[in-house]
């Protein structure tokens, strides 16, 4: 059985994957990664993937996961090597959502483009 919370935080990223209107090669590869990872049917993988940009953010209910969905929200949106500005804009739009400042953001995104 898919843990609902585990199928939440893709379909998050689903959504992630289609905010700039497109679905890259490599961002599907990395979201068939997850998916295989997490357990998720291919078939499941393929309805969600036709329907991206029907889904809507869910928020998440604690703070770990809150923590959690924004590094893999990160994570999905620099696989292709660039953040859009729809990526980014909601990667912001929900890390305020999940709690998290603007500085906050601001800092998390910038330790992981040059983590030291």
């Amino acid at each position: 059985m898919l843990d609902p919370i585990r199928l939440q935080h893709f379909r998050n990223l689903v959504s992630l994957s289609a905010a700039d209107g497109n679905i890259k090669d490599v961002e599907r590869v990395a979201l068939s990664q997850i998916a295989f990872q997490r357990e998720i049917p291919l078939d499941r993988l393929n309805i969600m993937l036709s329907r991206a940009d029907e889904y809507k953010y869910i928020i998440p209910q604690n703070q770990k996961e809150k923590i959690t969905q924004l590094h893999e929200m990160i994570d999905l949106a620099i696989v292709d090597g660039e953040i859009s500005p729809a990526e980014m804009e909601l990667i912001e739009m929900v890390g305020e959502k999940l709690g998290f400042s603007k500085d906050e953001i601001v800092e998390i995104m910038t330790r992981y483009r040059d983590p030291a």
